[in-house]
């Protein structure tokens, strides 16, 4: 019997966008344009957490927002009456964003208008994970009512982001969420990664997010 050829097309496609990612990463760098990639679960407070932060850095910066849906477009809606600079990007199905479809949404908002870009993802703990889509920075937000053992389940979105958020701490009292186990989880699998705790509702901890995303815009820019 002939050998069987095997294709491995999974990692065709993420080098393809690997390699894709690292040239929307140069075009950005290139026009001083800063883009974050902001994951996290349905429901974990993506868009309350962006519109907070929005209206917290935009007399200082002029902000693009890319909100990735695979339809509607509640959250762009929502963004749009910040004031910020926004497009809707349905995604066809795809449970993530990868490269290709950021550039077109950068060529959208047109980067000489824009100093800071949101790039508001799918809302899924894994597909995000595994594609580069060429921005600065990943962050990661978790909130308290998804509990403290999602590193044990999603491992590999721990391990590629910068900072990990921790929404929606005002309500710590009601839940069963262990922050100090948490912490050691995380650091298990990125010792790097630095870890806030935050309300989007509130505002609480806003402060140390917003300082640690100015610090990082500055030496983008350096």
């Amino acid at each position: 019997m002939d050998k069987i050829e095997v294709l491995e097309v999974k990692q065709q496609i993420i080098e393809d966008n690997d390699s894709a990612a690292a040239s929307v990463r140069e075009k950005l760098k290139a026009k001083n344009v800063f883009l974050v990639n902001l994951m996290a679960s349905p429901g974990a407070g993506k868009t309350t957490f962006l519109t907070r932060t929005i209206n917290a850095i935009k007399d200082e910066y002029r902000i693009g927002v890319m909100e990735a849906d695979v339809d509607s477009d509640v959250d762009a809606r929502t963004i749009a009456e910040t004031g910020a600079r926004v497009i809707q990007i349905h995604t066809g199905g795809s449970c993530h964003m990868d490269a290709y479809m950021t550039e077109q949404g950068i060529d959208a908002l047109a980067m000489d208008d824009v100093d800071v870009v949101f790039l508001e993802n799918v809302g899924n703990l894994v597909c995000p994970a595994e594609f580069d889509v060429g921005a600065a920075k990943k962050v990661m937000i978790l909130s308290v009512p998804e509990g403290d053992d999602k590193p044990l389940k999603y491992p590999l979105m721990f391990s590629v982001s910068d900072l990990l958020l921790i929404n929606k701490i005002d309500t710590l009292p009601v839940f069963d969420f262990d922050m100090d186990a948490l912490k050691e989880r995380v650091k298990e699998l990125n010792p790097d990664m630095k870890v806030l705790p935050v309300s989007a509702l509130t505002g609480e901890g806003f402060d140390a997010w917003i300082s640690w995303l100015k610090n990082q815009i500055k030496e983008w820019r350096a």
